[in-house]
C-alpha cells in the first residue's frame, strides 16, 4: 500500500473513531495500534508500553500540570479578578473591549510557559468564566483563546524552539530573540482582528461598565502588581538562569499560593479545589499527549513524515513554492502530529533542501513555529482545541469553526515575514 492510502486509511480510521465518542487520547492510541500493527513488522504491545511511559514520565512535561495548576489558584482566588481590574481600565476604550485582555494575557503568560496547551488552559481559567459573565460573545471569546494562546510556542522561552535549535543545529539564544518581533506581530494581529469585529458587529460588545480617567486607570493598575510581580518571579527565575522552565512553573505555583495567601483569599476548600482541577485538566492532557506520542512512533515506523519530506525535495521548486508547499505539508502533518515531533521527524531531511534553496536557517525556525502554531488549531488533532473542549464542553468542530479567522491571520503572519524577513532576523543581527 502506497503512502497516500496509508494516510487516508488511518485518517478515516481516526476520523470514526472520534465520531463514535470514544475520548480523544484513547482514539489516537488505537489508531496508532492499527498502524503499528497492520502496516509495520514492530511489536505494538511493546512500543505502546515504552511510549506512554516515556511521554508521561519527561521532566520537562512536569512543567505543563504546574502551570495548570498556578492557572487553578489564578482562577479560584483574587488575582484573575485583579488582572481585569488592572487591564480593563486600559481596554475599555479599544474597539471590542475586554476581548483584548485574551490575547495580552496570552502575551504575556507565553513568555513565561514556552507551551502553548499552558498558555491556553492557564489563561482560559482566567478569561473565560469573566468575559463569558460579562455578556461577550462566546464564539468571539473561545475562537480569540485559541489563536492567541499559540503565542506560547512563538514567544520565548519556547520548547519547540529548542527542539528546532538542536535539530537543525541553529543557536538557540538567536531563535529566542528572532521570535519576540513575529510574536508581537501575531498578537497585534489579533488584536486587530478584534477591532475590526467589534466595529462590525457593535450590538455584541457590551457596553464599558464604567469610563476612566488617566489617573484612575493608574490607580487601577495597582490591582496588576500581585500578577507582574508573580510573572517576574517566573521569568526573572529563567533568564537570570535560577531556575529551568520546570523549576520557574514550580514558582509560579509557590508564589501564588503565598499572593493569595496574603490577599485572604486562599483557604483550605480553594487549595483543594484548585488542585483536583489542576489534576483533572492535567489528566486529560497528558491522556492526550500519550496518544499522539505513540501516534508519532508509529507515523516513524511507517516513515510517512520521512517519505513526505523526501517527495518536497525533489519537486525543484522556487523559494515562494517551496515555502508554500511547505507550509501545507506542516499543516496536513499537523493532522496526525504534536508540533514537536513534526520538527523531530522532519529536519534531518528538509534542511539540506531548505539551505539549497539559500533560506536563512533562524527565519525558517521562527516560519516553522508559525505552521505549528497553525496545526495547534487544526482538527483532528489540534491539540489546543481539545485542550477548549475539555474546559468549555464544545464540539470540537465547532471550536475549530469559531478558531478559523485566527488560523487565517496566522497565514498572513507567514506572509508578511515572508515579504519582510527583517521582522525576524534584524534582532539575532544585533547579538
Amino acid at each position: 500500500m502506497n503512502d497516500l492510502a496509508i494516510t487516508a486509511a488511518l485518517l478515516v480510521a481516526l476520523l470514526l473513531i472520534l465520531g463514535s465518542g470514544v475520548w480523544v487520547g484513547l482514539t489516537l492510541t488505537g489508531v496508532a495500534w492499527m498502524a503499528v500493527t497492520v502496516f509495520s513488522s514492530r511489536p505494538a504491545g511493546d512500543a505502546m508500553a515504552v511510549t506512554v511511559w516515556g511521554s508521561s514520565s519527561s521532566w520537562t512535561l512536569t512543567a505543563l500540570p504546574l502551570f495548570v495548576w498556578m492557572g487553578e489558584i489564578l482562577l479560584r482566588t483574587r488575582l484573575s479578578q485583579d488582572m481585569f481590574k488592572g487591564l480593563a481600565p486600559w481596554v475599555q476604550g479599544l474597539p471590542g473591549r475586554l476581548l483584548h485582555t485574551n490575547v495580552i494575557g496570552c502575551t504575556i503568560f507565553a513568555a513565561v510557559s514556552g507551551s502553548s496547551a499552558a498558555t491556553c488552559a492557564t489563561i482560559g481559567k482566567m478569561t473565560l468564566p469573566e468575559l463569558t459573565r460579562r455578556g461577550y460573545p462566546e464564539h468571539m471569546v473561545i475562537g480569540t483563546l485559541a489563536g492567541a494562546s499559540t503565542l506560547g510556542l512563538l514567544i520565548p522561552p519556547s520548547i519547540i524552539m529548542i527542539v528546532y535549535g538542536v535539530a537543525a543545529e541553529v543557536s538557540i539564544s538567536k531563535l529566542f530573540i528572532a521570535g519576540v518581533l513575529p510574536g508581537v506581530l501575531l498578537a497585534a494581529l489579533f488584536s486587530g482582528y478584534i477591532m475590526f469585529w467589534a466595529l462590525r458587529n457593535p450590538s455584541q460588545v457590551p457596553a464599558a461598565e464604567e469610563k476612566f480617567s488617566f489617573m484612575q486607570k493608574l490607580s487601577a493598575s495597582r490591582s496588576l502588581i500581585p500578577v507582574v510581580s508573580l510573572i517576574a518571579a517566573v521569568l526573572g527565575s529563567i533568564y537570570s538562569g535560577i531556575a529551568t522552565a520546570t523549576e520557574a512553573a514550580a514558582v509560579g505555583v509557590v508564589g501564588s499560593l503565598i499572593i493569595s495567601t496574603l490577599q485572604g483569599s486562599m483557604n483550605w476548600p480553594t487549595f483543594r479545589d484548585a488542585l483536583m482541577g489542576a489534576t483533572r485538566l492535567y489528566c486529560m492532557i497528558a491522556l492526550i499527549l500519550a496518544g499522539a506520542a505513540f501516534l508519532t512512533l508509529a507515523m516513524g515506523y511507517i516513515g510517512l513524515p520521512r517519505h513526505l519530506a523526501e517527495w518536497i525535495a525533489t519537486l525543484g521548486l522556487s523559494r515562494a513554492q517551496l515555502v508554500v508547499a511547505l507550509s501545507i505539508f506542516f499543516i496536513i502533518l499537523g493532522c496526525f502530529l504534536d508540533g514537536i515531533s513534526m520538527v523531530v521527524l522532519t529536519m534531518g531531511v528538509l534542511m539540506p533542501t531548505v539551505q539549497a534553496a539559500g533560506i536563512d536557517p533562524i527565519w525558517f525556525g521562527i516560519f516553522v513555529v508559525l505552521v505549528v502554531e497553525m496545526a495547534q488549531i487544526t482538527p483532528p488533532v489540534g491539540f489546543n482545541l481539545f485542550v477548549l473542549q475539555g474546559m468549555t464542553g464544545r464540539q470540537l468542530t465547532w471550536i475549530a469553526r469559531v478558531t478559523l479567522p485566527m488560523f487565517v491571520l496566522m497565514f498572513v503572519a507567514v506572509a508578511i515575514i515572508y515579504l519582510a524577513p527583517g521582522i525576524v532576523t534584524w534582532l539575532p543581527s544585533k547579538m
